[in-house]
């Protein structure tokens, strides 16, 4: 007895619905490219050309990262056209800190089983991204892994890849004692810190995502599902005019774990609390769930997305550009000597 015919299909990977995804997305991203992006979507590789003719000493910066669960609040809401914006923004904002200007964006997205509507959702968000920050969605992958992920379960990873000079790097070493700590508002919580805070308001607190909270407008869930900022342009920007001695992308670890990521070991990065408007969804969370203060500098970004280390002499001047361009900033610090044996960062 012959055993039944059985297809790829039949065990979870429907090949012909990829193909259809392809050609779905494909005017999504015609948006984001840029004149060195070569060829089309589809292709083994992305093709980029580095015009080196613009470069005397071109560095390349690569970055990679992903959503965390906060991809769980968008599978609550059933709202999958923000996470791609904040795939995005990880790894761009993480480039920018160097001085680097993003040049091309590649995608991973892992799924139980493709769902076309879900899938064509975060491409869109993917590529609103890569359009706000001035880079080519070059390409991607889309794995279909039936019994590794439930059906409607997802992952996203991305990769980016910018461009700076050499000369032009930004790495932290110019600062010294006496310069000032700029901070760039956030957009809420971002993409870090999601797991505590769904522990706090879900299962402590037991709010549903569609409950409205006092002091935020909308539900909870819109509120969690706010997307990254991207901080590309107006740094940027800010870089051409001012003195910039080092940039720290305030992700996972908060104020507490990522400046000191940049400082010279000399230097003490002394936070002033109290300089910069919080959103209220940091203030619900320590409450509901009665986090203590220092654990929630360390855990989110507590309404400060990027932080600039600036001479003092330049400082109002750049607070005032950066709102011109409109970016909502503070000066929130010095840089002082570190003692033996002190914090890297010390809040006041």
């Amino acid at each position: 007895m012959s055993a039944p015919k059985t297809s790829y299909k039949d065990a979870g990977v429907d090949i012909d619905k990829a193909n259809t995804f392809i050609e779905k997305i494909k005017p999504l991203i015609k948006p984001t490219l840029r004149k060195e992006a070569v060829g089309e979507i589809g292709s083994f590789g992305g093709l980029f050309h580095l015009d080196t003719g613009r470069y005397k000493n071109p560095l390349l910066v690569s970055t990679t990262d992903g959503v965390g669960t906060k991809l769980k609040i968008a599978h609550m809401m059933g709202i999958h056209n923000t996470v791609g914006i904040d795939l995005v923004a990880m790894s761009v904002n993480d480039l920018i800190v160097q001085g680097a200007e993003p040049l091309f964006f590649l995608d991973y997205i892992a799924t139980g089983k493709l769902n076309l509507e879900t899938s064509v959702q975060i491409v869109e968000g993917i590529a609103k991204g890569c359009t706000e920050s001035g880079c080519t969605l070059i390409g991607g992958e889309t794995a279909e892994m039936p019994g590794f992920y439930k059906d409607d379960e997802y992952d996203l990873a991305g990769f980016c890849v910018g461009v700076v000079e050499y000369d032009n790097l930004i790495d932290g070493s110019g600062i010294s004692v006496g310069d000032v700590i700029i901070g760039l508002a956030s957009n809420g919580i971002h993409s870090n810190g999601y797991s505590l805070a769904r522990h706090v308001l879900f299962s402590q607190a037991g709010l549903d995502i569609n409950d409205p909270v006092e002091g935020i407008d909308g539900s909870i869930g819109t509120e969690l599902l706010r997307p990254t900022k991207i901080y590309v342009k107006p740094i940027l920007n800010l870089i051409k005019h001012f003195t910039i001695k080092g940039i720290a992308h305030i992700t996972g670890g908060g104020l507490t774990e990522n400046i000191p990521r940049i400082l010279p070991q000399r230097c003490q990065a002394v936070i002033i609390r109290g300089t910069w408007d919080t959103s209220p969804i940091f203030n619900i969370i320590r409450d509901m769930g009665g986090v203590d203060e220092n654990e929630m500098l360390r855990v989110f970004n507590m309404g400060i997305g990027m932080t600039i280390v600036v001479p003092e002499k330049e400082s109002k001047e750049i607070v005032d550009h950066l709102e011109a361009l409109g970016e909502r900033a503070y000066i929130i610090g010095r840089i002082k000597d570190r003692e033996a044996e002190s914090s890297a960062v010390l809040f006041e």
